[in-house]
């Protein structure tokens, strides 16, 4: 049984259909069963039902849920269309159906590959691919889904598992926990300021997924502060905008907001004080760069032969820095050469030889790359205000529209194709950093500071942000007076004496911004102590899942993901001393595993599909009655 449908359940049945015929008798029947109240392949965070105004971050060639040629799996590679391949040509790809939505038909059929499609137009591709996965399974295979929510697993480790449904009961010999991400209850700090907004007829919104919170309680003009200007910001920012009625113009001085009168008046802040850098809307320029050179399977071999416990900050990230460095430069005088002032192997040989953050690394960029904006610093992309102090907030509010207007710019000029490779060599990363994180070799203190600290928001904000028009709207709604920018580094104070929310950042010393609304725009965090699927309630209230927490001499860390095992992704079991229990599963962002993207840029050798596989064929092999191989280091099951 596999207990939530959406594209994580979908890759993982995909993977037990192609593996099913080498391992599993075909006098061996198999019932897979789906529960989730949401349609199954885009589950709840891609279903249909939800704003049209919505948008991915990726471009629709650069989504697939298909392993290639890049995958290293055990099972049998099937390639499968992208979302722009499959869109191009919907009715050669069985089983066909015309979306029901008008709308979103004729937005698949006029979709290009570097548009950025709508969710809903995701919502049609994942349903289709759950429909092929279903629709391609050998005869002995049956699969049934469940229009219900899951509330409870139990039953004894040797024996089948009882699965209490909102409508019904199910019994099963495997039980997966595909789960996607999940709500939670409030942290301390939320519900204190849920209080105050109570007592003072306020509002606050704790951090949630933004398509799903009511936002009817911001009025028309209210002074609103934000906090957290990702993914979730631009959400809200559309909703509040044009989901009241506003509307964007392009006119012949650039892109205008005309506002419907209904919008609030966001205040908006982060710890960087910038929104995350746009999704490139170009493709390289010159040849792709052959990755990986620098963090590598043999590099992170001799980093795992180390004796010591390994920081992330001062042993792993100068190689993946290097790494990245790579993939730019590559793209740069590939592509660019004439702003480069040496030849491309002349520049390797020097390159392979110095540390990333060595003197002589610097002083070779320096040399053979003339303009310091064709270089790569991450130090400045981290923290592009550090260091500067406004006089007012009028002059802040200039200074970060033309930085906003800049990044906008590189993001679809292709002369900065370097942004680009930089980018696909960050991605290429995620080929060996799961297995070094699976390791348990990483200090306590770096997996709380760098890993799931510094790095997971460092990813996000140079990988994960919107598309480029995204930040042309906000320019634009920063010029209507619809938007604020606080600052890096935003505090919030709850003020008894007024009954309103104070910003304040040491960006514009003094400047102080009172609110009578509070949005925390990000997305809930995965702790397993506060969530609100009942059924991993219910485990963690008997004792019968482990928070992810690692000890050692550098201190103790609780990530608050549930902890599994890295070779199956099988739920560790306190009452079984901590061994993973030979009937349960989990897969997804819940786990300590760490993959939380269901489906992937193409030819990246995606983990979550690596671990698809492993885990399909672990539970096929064992309902087979063969042995499962001894752990090699991925996750999960079905």
């Amino acid at each position: 049984m596999i207990v939530g449908a959406g594209p994580r359940a979908t890759g993982l049945l995909e993977r037990i259909v192609a593996n099913a015929p080498a391992l599993l008798p075909a006098d061996r029947p198999l019932h897979i069963h789906l529960v989730d109240p949401h349609p199954p392949g885009p589950g709840r965070i891609w279903r249909h039902e939800q704003s049209p105004l919505l948008r991915m971050n990726s471009m629709a060639e650069d989504v697939t849920m298909f392993t290639d040629e890049s995958s290293t799996i055990e099972g049998p590679v099937r390639p499968g269309p992208s979302l722009a391949e499959w869109a191009a040509a919907m009715e050669e790809f069985a089983p066909y159906q015309e979306p029901a939505d008008p709308a979103v038909a004729a937005e698949l059929r006029a979709l290009t590959p570097t548009d950025f499609p709508t969710r809903r137009a995701q919502s049609a591709y994942l349903d289709w691919v759950f429909r092929r996965a279903v629709a391609d399974r050998p005869g002995h295979l049956t699969v049934t889904v469940h229009r219900a929510t899951a509330l409870e697993v139990t039953g004894p480790p040797d024996g089948p598992q009882e699965v209490r449904l909102t409508n019904t009961t199910l019994r099963a010999d495997q039980v997966v926990l595909t789960l996607g991400h999940l709500g939670s209850a409030p942290a301390a700090e939320h519900e204190a300021l849920a209080d105050f907004a109570h007592r003072h007829g306020r509002f606050h919104l704790p951090p949630a997924f933004t398509a799903d919170a009511d936002l009817s309680g911001i009025a028309p003009g209210e002074q609103v502060i934000v906090r957290g200007l990702g993914l979730a910001f631009v959400d809200l920012l559309a909703l509040l905008t044009e989901g009241r009625g506003g509307r964007f113009e392009q006119t012949p001085t650039g892109l205008v907001y005309r506002p419907s009168g209904r919008e609030p008046v966001l205040h908006v802040g982060s710890r960087r004080g910038v929104p995350y850098h746009a999704k490139t809307g170009y493709r390289l320029q010159g040849p792709p760069a052959p990755l990986p050179r620098y963090f590598s399977a043999g590099a992170v071999d001799a980093l795992l032969g180390r004796p010591e416990p390994l920081e992330l900050r001062r042993d792993v990230w100068p190689l993946m820095a290097k790494e990245i460095g790579f993939g730019h430069y590559h793209e740069l005088f590939h592509a660019h050469p004439e702003r480069t002032t040496m030849p491309w192997a002349a520049f390797l040989d020097a390159y392979d030889r110095h540390d990333w953050y060595s003197p002589a690394r610097a002083e070779l960029v320096a040399a053979a790359v003339p303009d310091p904006e064709d270089r790569l610093d991450f130090e400045a992309l981290d923290r592009p205000l550090a260091g500067l102090v406004f006089d007012s907030a009028e002059q802040f509010q200039k200074h970060l529209r033309d930085h906003v207007a800049r990044d906008a710019e590189r993001r679809v000029l292709p002369a900065h194709s370097a942004d680009l490779g930089a980018f696909l060599a960050l991605l290429s990363l995620f080929g060996q950093l799961p297995r070094l994180v699976a390791s348990g070799r990483l200090a306590a203190r770096s997996i709380a500071e760098d890993l799931d600290g510094w790095w997971s928001g460092f990813f996000n904000f140079l990988a994960s942000g919107p598309p480029d028009f995204r930040l042309h709207q906000l320019l634009a709604l920063s010029e209507a007076g619809v938007v604020h920018f606080l600052g890096a580094g935003v505090r919030v104070t709850a003020d008894e004496a007024t009954g309103t929310f104070l910003a304040t950042s040491p960006t514009v010393p003094g400047h102080v911004v009172a609110a009578t609304a509070l949005v925390d725009s990000r997305l809930p965090g995965h702790t397993v102590g506060r969530t609100d699927d009942p059924v991993l309630r219910g485990l963690h209230r008997s004792g019968e899942i482990a928070e992810d927490v690692v000890s050692d001499a550098t201190g103790t860390h609780r990530s608050g993901l549930v902890a599994v095992s890295p070779s199956d992704g099988r739920l560790l079991d306190p009452t079984l001393g901590g061994a993973p229990h030979p009937r349960r599963t989990a897969l997804g962002p819940l786990t300590n595993a760490r993959a939380y993207a269901a489906f992937a840029r193409p030819r990246t050798n995606a983990p979550a599909f690596r671990q698809n596989d492993a885990a399909a064929r672990a539970i096929l092999r064992g309902l087979a009655g063969s042995p499962v191989p001894p752990p090699n280091g991925r996750a999960a099951c079905h």
